[in-house]
């Protein structure tokens, strides 16, 4: 049993439809998604929408929820005028897709609990990193396979036969890498493979221009931060 990974789409349809792409020739039997599908980029409705038709397994993140009730306090600039976008894009189907989705997940696979958080079990914004992240999150999430996003960066983390691990970032990676990332983990053999694709960054680049967002989140895609 194989399960596509994916987390941090942020509204990038190009981001998206070229990763799923290479999850269509891998052939998994069924796509996570750890949130943040919205923010940041200029096409949630129609992210939301290949999600939907694609039945995705999703929670929300915190760009989502911001997305949902417009509390932008704890956002920098350039995330809370992305979001102030999106809200006034969004459209109904979209919202209520958002609405209708946990913002944690556990669930049974094949007899190994599998949970899945955007921050971690402690707190839905809590960044885990690669270099603290720790088993202690697999105690306290009391599963088998604990899945992460929200730091944009790929890890894998295992102990013993348990495994903690983050698929990285399909919309705006941050570990120097520009190129999608999305992880394909093997719920049997305990492994989990980080993947890479390369997509069109220009027409992201040209796009979010073309939208009046911030000119920083086009910059920031050539060189994967």
């Amino acid at each position: 049993m194989r399960i596509a990974v994916l987390s941090d789409i942020h509204a990038s349809r190009p981001a998206l439809e070229a990763v799923l792409a290479d999850v269509d020739r891998v052939r998994p039997d069924g796509i996570w998604a750890a949130g943040d599908l919205v923010g940041y980029y200029p096409w949630p409705n129609e992210v939301l929408e290949i999600l939907r038709s694609r039945g995705v397994l999703a929670i929300r993140g915190n760009h989502d929820r911001a997305a949902l009730t417009g509390d932008l306090s704890l956002f920098n600039d350039r995330a809370a005028e992305a979001l102030r976008w999106t809200r006034v894009h969004l459209l109904p189907a979209g919202v209520g897709f958002l609405k209708g989705l946990p913002d944690r997940r556990r669930e049974a696979v094949l007899g190994v609990d599998i949970a899945m958080y955007h921050g971690s079990p402690r707190h839905d914004d809590e960044y885990v990193y690669p270099w603290n992240a720790h088993e202690e999150l697999l105690d306290l999430a009391r599963a088998e396979v604990v899945l992460l996003g929200h730091t944009h960066l790929p890890m894998a983390l295992t102990s013993g036969s348990r495994l903690l691990a983050n698929p990285g970032s399909v919309g705006q990676p941050r570990d120097g890498d520009p190129r999608a990332s999305w992880g394909l983990l093997d719920v049997e053999r305990r492994s989990f493979e980080v993947r890479r694709v390369p997509y069109d960054l220009g027409a992201v680049a040209a796009e979010v221009r073309r939208a009046g967002l911030p000119e920083e989140l086009a910059d920031r895609l050539a060189a994967g931060v």
